[in-house]
């Protein structure tokens, strides 16, 4: 399985010839160069993880690509044909076993309501969590999509992540609210939880990719 990190949050998987998209926002540029698109994850509903240009693109280009997502995303997204999974379904689209955790969003304040998110198992090698920390248990994770920068996240809680995980490889990811000097320390700190545990930490950038 090929992987890509392409802007903020979104992740671009390719096995067998076709292709997974996870998390289009609106801090994503256009996504070129597409093949064989079989289906779409789409974690929660806050636009930096999709937006309406994205998924018409996506529609237009591969009609009828089913677009999985938590409920709260099937009323942010009327106009789209969302499949709503719950933490705990499986569903399989072309190659890609995926398999959803978690539930609900992290506590971003107390004053702002907790939305719907589902973190995303990839033929049990590949997770990324959305916006949440939760943990697939169970799994054995190759590579760890982990979110370094947010309104709701806190390093040290990230730390705690990596570290709970237990990857064999991670990278960074939900880090375009960063400045270069804060991506660098985040790096430094998702690094350290890795090789805790034996694992490898890949600086990866956007356009960048690494195999499972």
């Amino acid at each position: 399985m090929h992987v890509t990190k392409h802007e903020h949050a979104c992740l671009r998987l390719e096995q067998e010839g076709k292709t997974l998209i996870i998390d289009p926002g609106a801090f994503t540029l256009p996504l070129n160069d597409l093949h064989d698109v079989v289906g779409v994850v789409i974690t929660h509903e806050h636009p930096d993880h999709w937006s309406a240009q994205h998924l018409d693109r996506l529609v237009s280009s591969f009609p009828g690509v089913p677009i999985y997502g938590p409920e709260g995303l099937a009323h942010a997204a009327a106009g789209f044909d969302i499949r709503v999974v719950f933490p705990g379904d499986t569903v399989d689209a072309g190659p890609f076993h995926l398999e959803f955790f978690g539930g609900k969003h992290a506590v971003i304040h107390e004053s702002i309501p907790v939305i719907d998110n589902v973190g995303v198992l990839v033929n049990g090698a590949f997770y990324y969590p959305g916006d949440s920390y939760a943990v697939p248990k169970g799994a054995d994770v190759a590579l760890l999509a982990a979110p370094v920068g947010a309104p709701w996240l806190k390093i040290g809680d990230a730390i705690d992540f990596v570290l709970a995980v237990k990857p064999r490889r991670a990278f960074a990811t939900h880090d375009m609210t960063l400045s270069q000097a804060g991506l660098s320390m985040g790096h430094e700190r998702l690094k350290w939880a890795a090789e805790q545990n034996g694992g490898e930490f890949l600086p990866l950038e956007p356009g960048q990719s690494t195999d499972i």
